[in-house]
């Protein structure tokens, strides 16, 4: 059965450590119908009638320390919207502890958000489960110009052609050097074409910079299944193909052997143990890929001058070889459908282009509107406008890490055998591809096709 054809999302942040909550994830897909199409689905509803709720909650993990510009947000949808109150919640630390919330939540058949946030690597099971409510309908109904969202984060929610999410928190990796370290070496100042030139540069970069490790590679946690897409698709492969799990490809088994030498092998990269971001802005390395929302962190932090590029493409892939990531907000099923209405009023508000905009500044999160005005944060932060020239050429995310349960996390697990315990990458590649397809066969496509 085949799937997606656009991209997804991921995370944020400004504050003390420059990817303390840059912590994320990328989004789901586009397509028009299938035998999912009414997979658990709740159906469009008519809200022509119906008035909004007096009162909702907003779930959200605060995403690059944005409770300040949400709250600002929220006064000011309660001041063109009187008789609405929206009570700002802190439903968890990052997008597993809200998931976790709300499975709770639901569970329970009460204390349900009207609004909340949704991480690429969840909304799909809530799709699956019927969780969460198709959008069209109330989009319809309030002039919501899905037009004017960037068409490859508003596509990341699309499945079954309904919308089940609008765009959020949202970035892609970048590649982030140190301009200092590269002069030092008699570089170019500018990120790699390809990993293989990076590969060339990366020993001058240990012998000029001093520092410990001439590339960082992210913590594996959340950021293994995303990133590492970048590798496979520049190989020649992926996590999957639609639904088929190809993670144990020759393409794939040869960028991951690559990634393991790079290592352990070549002694020129290491494995940040909790954040890339910070080890970099802290000089351990010359070089690493972190989300678009870590920018504001690192050059806050960072005591050099700070370069940002596309990302490296592979021996097989020069572009198109970066994915989107971050979250989304969706409105549960299981409220009222007044307390829907306002629910989507609301996200209607915070998608607004000003407000998308004041978002951004804020945390470094991609401006999700088209027509968003960016010309006081780009006045301030230029290279946030990289990550938006990025986006013309990024890749919806393979089905297996945005739509398989607890995927992300079996990825991180054979990544970590990979590049921590330099474990057999042909071996570890043909057992997560087990694990995969059992997570389909058991989880995603009886529910696909009942």
């Amino acid at each position: 059965m085949a799937l997606p054809v656009n991209r997804r999302g991921f995370l944020a942040l400004s504050g003390a450590g420059a990817g303390a909550l840059a912590l994320a994830a990328c989004a789901g897909p586009d397509t028009s119908g299938g035998a999912a199409a009414n997979a658990g689905a709740s159906p469009d509803t008519d809200f022509s009638n119906v008035k909004p709720a007096a009162s909702i909650e907003f779930w959200t993990n605060h995403p690059g320390q944005s409770q300040a510009v949400e709250q600002q947000i929220i006064d000011k949808f309660q001041k063109a919207n009187p008789g609405i109150t929206v009570n700002l919640v802190t439903a968890g630390a990052n997008y597993e502890e809200i998931a976790q919330k709300f499975q709770t939540a639901q569970a329970a058949k009460s204390g349900l958000p009207g609004v909340v946030v949704l991480s690429d690597v969840w909304w799909f099971r809530y799709y699956v489960n019927g969780n969460i409510i198709p959008l069209d309908s109330l989009t319809k109904q309030l002039g919501v110009q899905l037009s004017d969202y960037r068409d490859s984060l508003v596509k990341d929610y699309q499945y079954g052609g309904k919308q089940w999410a609008l765009p959020y928190g949202r970035s892609t990796p970048l590649f982030y050097y140190n301009k200092d370290h590269f002069k030092a070496a008699g570089l170019p100042d500018r990120a790699p074409k390809s990993w293989d030139e990076f590969a060339e540069w990366a020993p001058k970069l240990k012998a000029a910079s001093g520092a410990q490790y001439a590339y960082m590679y992210p913590a594996l946690a959340g950021y293994a299944g995303w990133t590492l897409q970048n590798n496979l698709w520049g190989w020649g492969s992926g996590w999957s193909t639609n639904w088929e799990i190809t993670c144990d490809s020759p393409d794939a088994v040869t960028a991951m052997q690559w990634v393991q030498d790079t290592v352990y092998k070549d002694k020129w990269a290491g494995v940040s143990s909790k954040e890339s971001a910070d080890d970099f802005a802290a000089g351990i390395a010359s070089a690493t890929i972190s989300s678009t929302g870590s920018l504001v962190g690192i050059l806050k932090n960072a005591k050099f001058n700070v370069g940002v590029g596309f990302l490296p493409g592979g021996p097989k892939a020069s572009t198109n070889v970066c994915p989107t990531g971050g979250a989304g907000l969706g409105i549960p099923s299981g409220i009222t459908r007044e307390q829907q209405l306002a629910a989507a009023m609301f996200i209607k508000f915070v998608g607004e282009p000003e407000n998308t905009a004041a978002f951004s500044a804020a945390t470094g999160y991609m401006p999700v509107r088209k027509s968003a005005d960016m010309t006081a944060v780009l006045a301030k932060t230029p290279q946030i406008q990289t990550a938006i020239d990025q986006l013309a050429v990024t890749k919806v995310q393979d089905n297996a890490r945005v739509f398989l349960p607890g995927a992300d996390q079996e990825m991180a697990k054979s990544v970590a055998k990979i590049v921590t315990q330099q474990g057999d990458v042909k071996a570890t590649m043909a057992d997560l591809k087990k694990t995969l397809t059992g997570i389909y066969e058991k989880d995603v496509k009886p529910k696909l096709t009942a």
